[in-house]
């Protein structure tokens, strides 16, 4: 399926690059990746991450720290820088990393392990394969003739460049829970994966993965600090630092060494805005973002120099050329994500809450599911009545449930669930 018309495509880029699932005609110089920003941006989808855990809860009364949607401009913010010094399409890579939380359910990666759960004999639930099914399905902007959705329609290089994961659950590697579609999507990811090498994503793609973890890294731990679940004294004067580095380690899967991720931590105290100590003046409030700023420039030079060198002049479009990150880089940044999550994710004080937001979102889901159709949102209704089996139906319940924000799953919850004191 095509496009009957192209505004003219940034340089290394296809026509089939710009083709949409269903053909459309546009008036207007808007670009073809310009119209895909702009739907993301006009999204209901898009909208609810302002109410959805990034680490922390928007119900958590921290008002200051990052939701979804917060951390999702920041990731934009990275990509489009990165895609300027790579010579990559700006809105591709923009649109791309605006749109990759889409999928993400209430509370974070604690509810997807709910609804993963919950749906394991129906296909299992991922955020990024549901941001697919949001994007192609969920969010309604176009529809077949035959009155079938297609979500926002975006470009074959746009939808292309959101897929983080391309492959299904049955091809994900031994262990892993990482997956890009569910089965029934089937159709649209092979439609927009076309010409693709298996496995292999995409510049662009790479370019937002990239961005993301450069965002989570720096701005989970400038959060972590602000909410005091990090103390910069206690990691300056290395009480405890040797069990640190062997749970930032395990949390890295083995992917480092102690001895590099050690040596990572060393380089990264060793700049000069490092925090010492955090007492919340406006002072150390400047330091630990003029921090947050140096980390992020560290990071995307060092992939811009070691991508460009590699690619020695060859054009990086789509499947031109491999972004290449550092090794000493990606330690760095693993650092980064696996101290947050030694001392938030991992912390004894956090479980009792994790607990309780994946027995909640249980329960609703069982609820939901004993009621049929009947408490869903009509769209969900439909898809549920549609449904051509059971696994069918248990998925249109977790797509309403992955659709709500934290606020919203307790407020569900509190409406269906609670049983009445007699």
């Amino acid at each position: 399926m095509g496009d009957s018309r192209h505004a003219a495509l940034p340089e290394g880029y296809l026509p089939e690059d710009a083709e949409r699932f269903m053909p459309e005609r546009h008036a207007g110089a808007r670009s073809d990746f310009a119209r895909d920003r702009g739907r993301v941006l006009h999204s209901s989808g898009w909208r609810r991450l302002a109410a959805k855990t990034q680490v922390l809860s928007p119900t958590a009364g921290i008002d200051f720290a990052r939701n979804r949607l917060t951390h999702s401009l920041e990731v934009a913010q990275i990509g489009r820088e990165l895609a300027v010094a790579l010579g990559l399409a700006q809105d591709v890579v923009d649109t791309a990393c605006l749109a990759h939380d889409l999928g993400h359910p209430p509370f974070g990666h604690n509810g997807e392990k709910a609804l993963n759960e919950w749906a394991a004999d129906a296909g299992g639930f991922e955020g990024n394969a549901q941001t697919l099914r949001v994007l192609t399905r969920l969010e309604p902007k176009q529809f077949t003739p035959e009155g079938t959705s297609v979500g926002l329609n975006l470009t074959r290089a746009t939808l292309d460049a959101s897929c983080k994961y391309p492959w299904s659950l049955a091809e994900a590697a031994p262990g892993s829970a990482k997956f890009g579609y569910f089965a029934d999507d089937a159709p649209v990811f092979e439609w927009l994966r076309a010409g693709a090498p298996a496995r292999t994503k995409c510049a662009e793609a790479q370019a937002m993965d990239l961005s993301d973890d450069i965002a989570y890294s720096v701005h989970d731990f400038e959060d972590a600090v602000v909410s005091d679940y990090i103390d910069p004294e206690i990691l300056t004067a290395r009480s405890g630092h040797d069990s640190l580095i062997r749970a930032v380690s395990e949390w890295a899967g083995g992917s480092f060494s102690s001895d590099e991720l050690g040596a990572a931590y060393d380089r990264i105290a060793e700049t000069p805005t490092w925090l010492t100590r955090w007492n919340g003046t406006r002072q150390h409030q400047a330091q630990l973002k003029n921090f947050t700023s140096d980390m992020i420039g560290r990071f995307a030079r060092a992939a811009i120099q070691a991508t460009l060198e590699a690619a020695d002049g060859a054009p990086l479009a789509r499947y031109g050329a491999e972004i290449v990150v550092p090794r000493q880089v990606r330690a760095e940044i693993a650092v980064l994500k696996g101290i947050v999550a030694a001392f938030v994710m991992e912390s004894g004080r956090r479980q009792p809450t994790y607990r309780r937001q994946r027995e909640l979102l249980a329960d609703l889901l069982d609820t939901l599911w004993d009621a049929g159709d009947s408490e869903l949102e009509p769209a969900f209704a439909a898809d549920y009545r549609a449904a051509e089996d059971e696994a069918g139906a248990r998925r249109a319940v977790v797509d309403q449930v992955a659709s709500l924000t934290d606020q919203s799953a307790i407020a569900w919850h509190k409406r269906l669930c609670d049983v009445p004191l007699v």
